[in-house]
């Protein structure tokens, strides 16, 4: 392995600028600094992490904490993990990433023990118990989602209730009177997970000041699952002929469940998803869908902790303003005379 005291030799400077450089404690010129930064490129030269963290008191690494349920659909939350990954890269940091259900317990892990500068919170809650450790322990962070009570939190997320709104508005738009959000599982709901609560309060405000009929019914991910809620929404209200759906993995089962009824989409009703745009173009007939920016996500939380790193005051809301593109699966309701 190449060492320190090796890079030193081959750009002509002390071994105690060579770690300037690396640590960034002092001021070297840029003349000095660019030799040294190509012999370490040249080199091939990797500060060892340990001493690394020894010398700065920082350990470049960020916690990520997803914990990973079996209803949630994780290929969104590894698209937004993979993001902050790549752009934490490019600060020069690596991350951690915790996967467990421990709640606060590894929030105080994190702040106690030093395995990161700062941590990222997913999954989260209207009244999510990892925050009050969170502000207790003053730790940097930034959350992917919002709380009731955001106050002095750094939060990153999609309007979630405008998203819920701009469905409802675009199934008015187009004529339907009776419609339907078909939400994620009955545990996601339980669990006052921020997303969801926040897109059925956006949906049901706008589709009541539209003056549409409407109704909400969480949804499990199987075939099963997605067939029994389908059968319940038009046993209820038959006439139902337009549904917003933010459940990606029960998509394809209620898509194919309308066929079997008879229902011709867009002809007979129409469907507006909540997915990345990956599912929305892959599905069939392709959905009109509001997109989820994972990748945007990922990347502001991670530019906001490192300007926290910097001294700034980041606390507030990043609200990222929905857009719906309109595809295959929505079109003007159906004639009733």
């Amino acid at each position: 392995m190449v060492t320190l005291a090796q890079v030193a030799r081959h750009a002509g400077v002390s071994p105690s600028t060579v770690s300037y450089v690396i640590s960034g404690k002092r001021s070297i010129s840029q003349n000095t600094r660019l030799r040294v930064e190509r012999s370490i490129a040249e080199l091939g030269y990797h500060p060892h992490a340990g001493a690394r963290a020894l010398a700065s008191n920082r350990s470049n690494v960020i916690a990520l904490m997803i914990p990973l349920r079996t209803d949630m659909f994780v290929p969104v939350m590894m698209e937004i993990a993979i993001a902050i990954t790549t752009t934490a890269r490019r600060f020069g940091h690596d991350v951690l990433l915790l996967t467990s259900e421990e709640g606060p317990s590894a929030v105080k892990r994190v702040a106690a023990s030093g395995l990161a500068d700062a941590m990222i919170l997913m999954d989260v809650e209207l009244e999510d118990e990892r925050i009050p450790l969170l502000r207790q322990t003053g730790a940097a962070a930034a959350l992917i989602g919002l709380p009731a009570d955001p106050a002095g939190l750094t939060c990153v997320d999609l309007d979630f209730e405008a998203t819920g709104a701009l469905a409802a508005d675009h199934l008015a738009d187009l004529g339907h009177r009776e419609v339907a959000l078909i939400g994620a599982a009955e545990s996601v709901y339980r669990r006052h997970t921020g997303f969801a609560e926040r897109t059925l309060a956006g949906f049901r405000q706008q589709a009541a000041a539209r003056g549409l009929g409407f109704l909400h019914r969480p949804c499990g991910a199987g075939h099963e699952a997605a067939s029994g809620t389908l059968s319940r929404i038009l046993q209820e209200r038959p006439n139902t002929t337009g549904f917003v759906v933010q459940n990606e993995a029960a998509l394809p089962h209620l898509l194919g469940q309308l066929r079997q009824s008879g229902r011709a989409v867009p002809e007979d009703v129409s469907v507006v998803a909540v997915c990345p745009d990956e599912v929305a173009l892959h599905s069939a007939p392709q959905l009109t869908s509001v997109s989820i920016p994972a990748q945007e996500m990922g990347r502001r939380a991670v530019e906001l902790l490192m300007a926290q790193a910097g001294g700034e005051d980041t606390s507030g809301l990043t609200l990222l303003r929905p857009t719906l593109t309109m595809r295959e699966s929505s079109g003007p309701a159906p004639r009733t005379d």
